[in-house]
């Protein structure tokens, strides 16, 4: 059964949510792949938004935080300061899965422009609730398309920490939560390394080799010495993700 690059995206990423319990889900790319998981690999999952929703179970990927379809299918809805100071910043979130337009070698996002911060080239929508997701969520996983633009040596605009400018800089500012532990994009799989806390390819994606991963990269990549390739999607993954792009249009 033929799938595409953004397929194999999202289901690497469902996959990665199956032994988790709860995961506070950025809009787009990591809501399709964190409502693929709930559909597929981990129907118990939590999903919880922004805007107050906690178990959301949205039947198509919601257009924005404040969606209705969030709260209408949510186990409860609490106010926004609530769930970043009860649920988020105690710890009490498995998982944060984000998105962003810039990525750099230490998992640093950038969401907010690009260019200069005073005389940016475009506007991006910001951080929202980003930054503490990143900061205090158990793990962080963040899902995007790789290539050069994306992919930087440093990114324009630190809107989320990573790991700064590598080992001890999310201890030295406080950080309770480990940062991002695993990035999933369109080519392969990137994780830090223990020692280093930079990014290093671990899996490819079916039909894609390690210089391709390499020439969509903005910096020298590391690479493992036993890159694996990612299982390909199965049918049933496959029919899963399709009905919820579906019921998207």
């Amino acid at each position: 059964m033929s799938f595409t690059s953004d397929e194999m995206m999202s289901v690497a990423a469902a996959r990665a949510l199956a032994p988790h319990t709860s995961c506070f889900v950025g809009i787009g790319l990591p809501s399709v792949a964190a409502n693929l998981a709930r559909r597929t690999v981990n129907p118990d999952l939590v999903l919880i938004y922004e805007s107050g929703t906690i178990g959301a179970r949205p039947t198509r990927p919601p257009l924005s935080i404040g969606d209705g379809e969030l709260a209408t299918t949510a186990d409860a809805v609490v106010s926004v300061p609530e769930m970043f100071n009860y649920w988020l910043q105690p710890g009490r979130v498995d998982v944060g899965f984000l998105g962003a337009a810039q990525l750099d070698k230490y998992g640093n996002i950038n969401t907010t422009v690009i260019g200069p911060y005073a005389n940016p080239s475009t506007r991006l929508p910001g951080a929202g609730g980003a930054p503490e997701i990143a900061a205090s969520c158990r793990e962080v996983f963040v899902v995007l398309r790789q290539s050069r633009r994306g992919f930087v040596e440093r990114v324009d605009f630190r809107t989320s920490v990573g790991y700064g400018d590598g080992p001890g800089d999310r201890e030295r500012l406080g950080l309770p939560g480990k940062g991002p532990v695993l990035v999933i994009t369109d080519l392969g799989v990137l994780v830090p390394d223990p020692q280093t806390c930079e990014l290093t390819l671990t899996h490819v994606h079916a039909g894609v080799t390690v210089d391709q991963v390499r020439a969509a990269t903005g910096w020298e990549l590391a690479v493992a010495a036993d890159v694996t390739q990612t299982e390909p999607p199965t049918p049933e993954e496959l029919k899963a993700l399709r009905d919820l792009r579906g019921a998207e249009e």
